[in-house]
């Protein structure tokens, strides 16, 4: 089963880091300094805040020497600092689950494939109603990940969509996000991926969470119609 969980900075690659001390480092010398801090996770997290590193990302030419999982949490954290969200663990997991649906037939498919491909949250939610407790946990858990990601890349979509169609807002997304994320991390199977704390902490700053996003969206990103 897949399920996303604030793994960013354990999938980072070499390129990554060589990223890292080409940005910060002027010598040789500095660059050894430098892995060998960055061989210490709590080394690795202060350099990673360092905001040379995020503005160097918005160079276009850049983005293909590192991994999404790199791009997404320097972007992500740098975001949620400006938005008072300090926790690294908060910005890892959202920055997981904007990397794994950068694919986007990963929206598609709750419960890590277990169910038919669905295009809409309001069929998700039907579909929970005759689900086992086991499958419930995880089609919640991708129910709020989905609302978070829609609401906080594609809010301006949202909006002209609420407008001219009369179709749900930004509102409902983020009710329903907060909802299902509660009720994911408080589910006994969160303890089993250690999702319990995080996921309970994205559920109480959801609001601030989506507007960082929508920061994010408007200003760094580029995203299409879709």
């Amino acid at each position: 089963m897949h399920v996303i969980g604030p793994r960013c900075r354990l999938r980072f690659v070499p390129s990554d880091y060589e990223f890292v001390a080409e940005q910060l480092a002027s010598g040789e010398k500095e660059k050894e300094a430098l892995y060998r801090l960055l061989g210490d996770s709590e080394g690795c997290d202060r350099i990673l805040d360092n905001e040379r590193l995020f503005h160097a990302l918005l160079e276009e030419d850049r983005l293909v020497s590192v991994s999404t999982p790199f791009y997404f949490y320097i972007m992500v954290r740098r975001v949620f600092l400006r938005a008072g969200l300090a926790e690294r663990t908060l910005a890892d997991y959202v920055a997981s689950v904007l990397s794994d649906f950068s694919r986007l037939e990963r929206i598609r498919r709750p419960a890590g494939g277990r169910l038919p491909v669905m295009d809409y949250l309001t069929d998700m939610m039907a579909a929970m109603q005759d689900a086992s407790e086991e499958l419930r946990f995880f089609m919640s858990l991708h129910i709020g990940n989905v609302a978070l990601f829609l609401s906080g890349i594609y809010a301006e979509h949202i909006g002209c969509r609420s407008r001219r169609r009369g179709a749900p807002g930004i509102d409902y997304y983020e009710t329903l996000g907060e909802s299902h994320l509660r009720v994911a991390g408080g589910h006994r199977l969160a303890g089993r991926y250690d999702l319990t704390p995080v996921v309970g902490e994205l559920a109480d700053v959801f609001r601030p969470a989506r507007r960082a996003l929508n920061q994010l969206a408007d200003r760094f990103l580029f995203v299409g119609e879709g």
